[in-house]
C-alpha cells in the first residue's frame, strides 16, 4: 500500500556529455539538477536562491539544467527550450539561458531572437539550427525523461540524484545539499522506503531475527520480553496486556486502519468502481480462501480443525514487493488485479477474525461497541473535520472490543469506515490565498528595517493562512493515511512479525496431529491458493462475469496466482487464534513460513520463465 507514484531517484543519471552543466570543477560536488521551463515564473524565482547558494558553496555545486516547457500552461515555452538548445550548438547555452530568463514573459518570437542576438550568436547558424528536427528531438528527451521522473511541474529539483521536495529557501537547500547527519538519515530512509520490495524486505528480516533469536540461546531473552505486561492497572486487568498481545491487538490496529482506508480508497476511484472489473478480484479472493480451507479441513479433523484459517491469508507486501522487483515480466494490470485481491482477501481475514476467534464473547461490551460506531456515524453526519473526537472515540472503541473478547484490532477498520472525506478543492482560491500569504510576507521583508520579522503580526497570520491552504489538499483520511503508512510498514506489521514469528524450529511433528497440520498448511498455501485463485478466475471470465487485465497472459496470471500463497503476519495471527494452547500454533507458524516460501520461488519461476520464453520469442 506504498505510494509508487512519486519517482524519488534520478531514472537517467546526470551525463556531462549530454546534460548541461554549470560551475563545479571541485573534487566533491554537489549536483542540483532542475527541470525548467523558461516561462515558469517559479523557475524565475528560485534563479536568485540558486546564484546564492553558488556563492556560497563555490565551486562544490554543480547546477544542471533539463528542458521541461509547459506548452499549455505557458504558450511559446517549446520555442523557447528549442532556442536555448539550438544555442547549445554554438556552446553558448547559458549565455541563451540567461537572456531567456532575464526577459519578462510573454516571449514572443521577436524576443527569443532578440535574446539570441543579446547572447552574441551566429544568427544564421542559430536560425538554420532552430528548425532543424534534432533540436526538437532533443526537447521532447527531456520532457520524456521529466516524465519518467514522476515531474509534474516546474521547477522539480533533483539533489544528487535525489528528488528534493522540501522549502524552496536559502537555508532549506544549503541544508540538503550539504547534508548534516540528520538530514543524510532522512534521504538515506527514505530511498530506502522507495524501493518497491522495502517493506517486505523489513518484513523479512524482522521474521528472520525471531527465528534466529528463539532457535539460539537467547530464546530465554525473548520469551520473556514478550511476555513482559505492560499496561495500567493491575495483572489481569483490561489494560494490562503482554508486549506480543499490545503487537497483535494494539499495534495492529494501525495496520487495519490502512486496510480499511485502502478498501474505501478502491470502491471510490480504485478496482472496485467498475463492475467487472472489481468482479475478478473478489471472486478470485472468495476462491483464494476456500480451497486452502478446503484443503486444510480435508487432512484435519476434530481438535486440529481450528487452524483451517492459517492457509488463507495474502500477504500484500511480500506479493507486490515481488512482482514489483519483477519489473517488466509483471505486467501493471497483474500488479493492480493482485493489490485488489489482497485487499478483498484483507477484508475476509478480518471478518474471520471477528466470527471464528472471539475469546469470551461479552454482550455488554458489545454493546458499547456499537455504541462507539454510531458516535463516530453522528461525528462523519455532522462532518467534524477535526481528529480528536474520532481518536478519543476509537479508543473507547478498541477498549469495548477487547474487553468484549474480540480482536480490538478491528477497531482501525471502523475508524477508517468514518473518517470523514473531502471533495478536491478547486486549485485557484487556494493558489490565491497562499500566494497573498507569500506576497504579504515578502514585502514585509522588503519594507522592514532589516530586523526580523517572525515577532510581526504578519508572520503569524500569513503562517495561519499558508497552514490552511495547505491542510485543505488533504481530507482527514489522506492526513492520518499519510501519517500511519510508513510507520505500518516500518514499524507495526515488522514488530508484529517479529514477536509472532518466534517459532522454535525443532517441535516435536509425532505429536498427535502436528504433521497433518505442517501437511495442510503447506498445500492450503502452495497448491489450494494458486488453484483457487485460477477456477475462479476461470469460472468469472468464462460466465462473463468479470474480465482479464488487458496487458496479462495466461502464464503470467498463474505466476500471480502463485505468489497469492504468500502470507503474511495475519496468517500467524489466525494461528495462535486457532490453537491457543500447545504446540500445534507453532507447527502452523512452520508451515506458513515453508508454504509461503515455496510459492514465492515457484510464483518467480513462473514469471521469470515467461520473461525468457517471451525473449526467445522476439529472437
Amino acid at each position: 500500500m506504498t505510494d509508487q507514484g512519486a519517482q524519488l531517484t534520478l531514472r537517467r543519471p546526470v551525463d556531462p556529455a549530454r546534460d548541461h552543466l554549470r560551475w563545479g570543477g571541485a573534487g566533491d560536488c554537489y549536483t542540483l539538477l532542475i527541470y525548467g521551463d523558461y516561462l515558469c515564473p517559479y523557475c524565475r524565482r528560485i534563479r536568485g536562491v540558486i546564484k546564492r547558494l553558488q556563492q556560497a558553496l563555490g565551486d562544490r555545486l554543480t547546477y544542471v539544467f533539463r528542458q521541461f516547457p509547459n506548452e499549455r500552461a505557458h504558450p511559446g515555452a517549446v520555442f523557447a527550450s528549442q532556442a536555448a538548445e539550438a544555442a547549445s550548438r554554438q556552446g553558448r547555452f547559458w549565455e541563451m539561458h540567461d537572456a531567456l530568463y532575464d526577459r519578462e514573459p510573454p516571449l514572443t518570437r521577436e524576443h527569443v531572437i532578440d535574446a539570441a542576438v543579446s547572447a552574441g550568436l551566429d544568427m544564421d547558424r542559430f536560425n538554420r539550427d532552430l528548425v532543424d528536427p534534432s533540436v526538437a528531438e532533443r526537447v521532447d528527451e527531456d520532457l520524456a525523461d521529466g516524465r519518467r521522473n514522476g515531474v509534474i511541474g516546474t521547477p522539480t529539483l533533483f539533489i544528487d540524484g535525489q528528488r528534493y521536495d522540501g522549502a524552496w529557501d536559502l537555508y532549506s537547500m544549503l541544508e540538503a545539499l550539504e547534508r548534516p547527519v540528520g538530514t543524510r538519515v532522512q534521504r538515506t530512509a527514505r530511498a530506502f522506503a522507495n524501493l518497491p520490495a522495502s517493506a517486505g524486505l523489513v518484513l523479512l528480516v524482522a521474521a528472520a531475527a525471531a527465528l534466529a533469536c528463539v532457535n539460539s540461546p537467547l530464546a530465554p531473552i525473548y520469551r520473556h520480553v514478550i511476555g513482559i505486561r505492560l499496561g495500567v492497572g493491575m495483572t489481569g486487568g483490561l489494560l494490562a496486556l503482554s508486549v506480543g498481545d499490545w503487537c497483535s491487538e494494539g499495534l495492529l490496529t494501525l495496520f487495519f486502519l490502512l486496510v480499511g482506508l485502502e478498501i474505501r480508497r478502491e470502491m471510490t476511484v480504485g478496482a472496485f468502481t467498475d463492475r467487472r472489473a472489481a468482479m475478478l478480484p473478489i471472486l478470485c479472493a472468495l476462491g483464494g480462501v476456500l480451497a486452502p480451507a478446503l484443503i486444510y479441513l480435508a487432512l484435519n479433523q476434530g481438535p486440529t480443525a481450528p487452524g483451517w484459517s492459517a492457509p488463507t491469508s495474502t500477504g500484500i507486501a511480500f506479493a507486490l514487493g515481488i512482482l514489483a522487483v519483477l519489473g517488466p515480466r509483471a505486467p501493471m494490470g497483474l500488479k493492480v488485479f493482485v493489490a485488489a485481491l489482497a485487499v478483498v482477501d484483507d477484508i475476509i481475514s478480518m471478518l474471520t477474525l471477528a466470527i471464528f476467534y472471539p475469546q469470551g464473547f461479552e454482550a455488554g461490551w458489545m454493546a458499547a461497541a456499537a455504541a462507539s460506531v454510531g458516535v463516530m456515524v453522528a461525528l462523519n453526519r455532522w462532518r467534524v473535520y477535526a481528529g480528536w473526537p474520532y481518536l478519543v472515540v476509537t479508543i473507547v472503541l478498541w477498549l469495548s472490543l477487547h474487553a468484549a473478547g474480540v480482536s480490538a484490532a478491528l477497531a482501525g477498520v471502523m475508524l477508517a469506515a468514518f473518517l470523514p472525506t473531502r471533495p478536491a478543492p478547486a486549485a485557484g482560491p487556494l493558489l490565491a490565498q497562499a500566494a497573498t500569504a507569500l506576497a504579504a510576507l515578502e514585502h514585509a521583508q522588503n519594507d522592514g528595517d532589516g530586523g526580523s520579522i517572525e515577532t510581526e503580526p504578519i508572520w503569524e497570520w500569513a503562517s495561519r493562512n499558508l497552514s490552511a491552504a495547505s491542510a485543505r489538499l488533504l481530507s482527514p483520511a489522506d492526513r492520518v493515511e499519510r501519517a500511519v503508512e510508513p510507520w505500518s510498514a516500518f514499524v507495526v506489521l515488522p514488530l508484529f512479525a517479529f514477536s509472532a514469528t518466534g517459532i522454535a524450529l525443532n517441535v516435536d511433528l509425532a505429536a498427535n496431529g502436528a504433521r497433518h497440520v505442517l501437511l495442510g498448511v503447506i498445500l492450503g498455501l502452495v497448491i489450494g491458493k494458486p488453484l483457487g485463485v485460477a477456477l475462479a478466475a476461470l469460472a468469472a471470465v468464462k460466465s462473463r462475469i468479470a474480465v482479464l487485465p488487458d496487458d496479462t497472459r495466461l502464464r503470467a496470471f498463474i505466476g500471480a496466482a502463485l505468489l497469492c500463497g504468500v502470507s503474511d503476519p495475519v496468517a500467524l495471527l489466525m494461528a495462535d487464534k486457532a490453537f491457543p494452547h500447545g504446540d500445534l500454533a507453532a507447527v502452523a507458524k512452520i508451515g506458513v513460513l515453508a508454504g509461503s516460501l515455496l510459492a514465492a520461488g515457484l510464483g518467480v519461476a513462473v514469471l521469470g520463465s515467461g520473461r525468457r520464453e517471451a525473449a526467445g520469442t522476439e529472437a
